[in-house]
């Protein structure tokens, strides 16, 4: 690479994201509170207000760390041969398949569960109807 230090880059950028999403949560909250406490917006409506003034915050910080990568991952991608980035896509891709190979696993995983728990309470249902049927069939 050119002597450009991509994570070192990416880093800095985060961190200024970082800062920007902090400072931006600060001063709404300053800003909300003066209007609480001059009679402008009830409580409720301050903190819905700011909620809404943070989760816009976040997504720009999202959206500029989104940018940040994209901008990170084609300065590496310029900086490599033709081969090397054939090489680090089919490393990308198996990574890829690997995730959701993962990913499926756990849902399978999670339907056998489900189906388990599912059967074991069919099988009670049947053991307390038997049981039921027994002690009926006593009583008589």
């Amino acid at each position: 690479m050119a002597g450009i230090d991509v994570g070192d880059s990416l880093y800095k950028v985060f961190l200024a994201s970082v800062g920007a999403v902090a400072t931006t949560a600060e001063k709404s909250q300053k800003v909300v509170d003066e209007f609480v406490k001059r009679g402008e917006l009830t409580v409720e409506q301050g903190r819905a207000l700011n909620t809404e003034l943070t989760r816009k915050a976040k997504e720009s910080f999202d959206a500029a760390v989104g940018n940040a990568s994209d901008a990170a991952l084609k300065s590496k991608l310029q900086g490599m041969t033709p081969e090397e980035r054939v090489a680090y896509a089919a490393k990308v891709a198996e990574m890829s398949a690997a995730i959701e190979a993962e990913a499926a696993k756990e849902k399978a995983e999670d339907v056998f569960d489900t189906a388990e728990e599912k059967a074991a309470d069919v099988a009670d249902a049947v053991a307390d109807a038997v049981d039921d049927a027994v002690e009926a069939d006593d009583v008589e």
